[in-house]
Formats: C-alpha cells, structure tokens, sequence
C-alpha cells in the first residue's frame, strides 16, 4: 500500500530546515488493513469509470491518508443561500468553520499542504526516456513505481487514442508520441492496454504524420533515445542567449512544447 511520506529524511540529502515541505511517495506491500487495501481499490475504479468526465484525481490517495492521520471534528453541512436572502451571521460563521475543518484535515504534520503536480504530460515521459538510455530505470523506479506511472498514462489517454499536453488537453503529438514512447518503455507490449490502448495510440501518432510532426522539443527527446535522427532537429545558434530578451527571438521567450 502506498503511504505519503512527508518531512523524511533520505540517503544523499541534505536540508536546512528539517525537510519541511518535502513530500514523496513510498510502497510498502504489508501495510494496511485489509479494509484500507479495498478502500484505495474502490477509489482507484471510481476515477478510472470515471476518467473521461472528471480527469482530475483530487489527490484522494493523499486525502484518505491525511484525514485518517489529523483527528477532526464532524466537518459542518455546506450551508445553501438562496438569491435574495439575506445571509446571516451563523450562515457565515458555519461556512468558515467547515472551511477551517476541511483543511485542517488534510493538512500534513509540518504544516504544509501536499499535493500532486500531475496536470502536464511532459513531466514523466523524459524521465523515463533519460533512465533508460542511461541504464537506470530499474535501479532507480521500482516495479510498483513502474506500474503505477503505466496506471497514470492509461488512465489519462483520451478517447481518440492520443495523449494531451496536459490532463484536460486535446490530443497533441507531443504528449502522444512521449507517452506512447514511456509506456513501451515500461515494458507495454504492441497490443498491451485495454480497449487495445496501445495500438490506439500508436494508430494517432500515425494518422497525424508520425515523429515527424513532434515539436523540437519532442525531436530531442527522441533523438536522445535514437529513434530521431539529429539531423531532423532544427539547430539554435547558443549565441542567440547573448540576445537582450526584450528579442523576440530569445530562447527563453520560446515555447516549443507546443
């Protein structure tokens, strides 16, 4: 079972603050209750049901967690005003209340507010790439890791087969290529997913012009795993960094992920 570990300290770091603020999952395969275990289960099928209408997970792992963790008061009813009535001071008063229950319950013990940074879908895939070319990605993501990134990109792949920039995004060939790409990575074969997720995936990469059609930032990531030639990257001269930025043709005003 996974469990949020919050303010921990680890092999090669160091901190100046005790870790405040520093969060990160771990698995542990004998922790939990048998009725824990099935809880997280049942939450897992409700988003996957789900996933198409509501693409966001509200990080519900982590709220179960936190609020089995901060002992709480009944958190108030939600308070309804109608237009035109007039709101009174209990009314405010009890939404203020449930406000203050609700956070405190899902706040972590050093007393900051975990939560996850899952939106954009450019985040993992170069991760996986960088450990696979350089022979790392079984040394550092261990296999519940793995699955749980393959769980990830299955349940943010869009109905047409392709993967967005982000969660809520349309399908773009640079989410869909890097996804498709960390997804055979991890072990996916060519047939691999349900509803065939992975040949639907590959078959939008296709219809939309293939690795060719990736922006420049997609060509490196590709070429860095050898499936790209570098000759098909567009070169940028280093010397335009020297360019005062108010150029618009300074590197740093790029945004070539799109």
């Amino acid at each position: 079972m996974w469990k949020l570990k919050i303010a921990e300290d680890g092999p090669w770091l160091s901190t100046l603050n005790n870790h405040i603020g520093r969060q990160h999952w771990e698995f542990d395969r004998d922790s939990g209750t048998p009725e824990e275990v099935g809880q997280v289960e049942k939450v897992r099928q409700e988003f996957k049901k789900n996933r198409f209408r509501v693409k966001q997970s509200a990080d519900m792992l982590m709220r179960m967690q936190l609020t089995k963790e901060n002992p709480h008061g009944e958190i108030p009813e939600r308070v309804e005003v109608k237009e035109g009535e007039e709101i009174t001071e209990e009314a405010v008063t009890t939404t203020l209340r449930r406000a203050i229950s609700f956070y405190s319950s899902i706040q972590a013990h050093d007393g900051h507010w975990p939560s996850e940074s899952a939106g954009p879908l450019f985040f993992i895939q170069p991760l996986v790439i960088a450990l696979y070319v350089t022979g790392g990605l079984n040394a550092v993501l261990s296999s519940e890791h793995q699955k749980e990134i393959k769980r990830y990109l299955y349940n943010h792949q869009n109905e047409d087969g392709g993967w967005g920039l982000h969660i809520e995004g349309e399908s773009t060939m640079f989410g869909s290529a890097l996804s498709y790409i960390a997804l055979r990575l991890l072990g996916e074969g060519t047939e691999d997913g349900e509803d065939m997720a992975i040949a639907r995936g590959r078959q939008w990469i296709l219809d939309h012009g293939g690795l060719q059609a990736i922006p420049s930032w997609g060509k490196f990531w590709v070429s860095v795993l050898g499936i790209y030639e570098w000759s098909g990257c567009n070169p940028m001269p280093p010397e335009f960094w020297l360019l005062p930025k108010i150029f618009p043709i300074h590197p740093g005003t790029y945004t070539s992920y799109r």
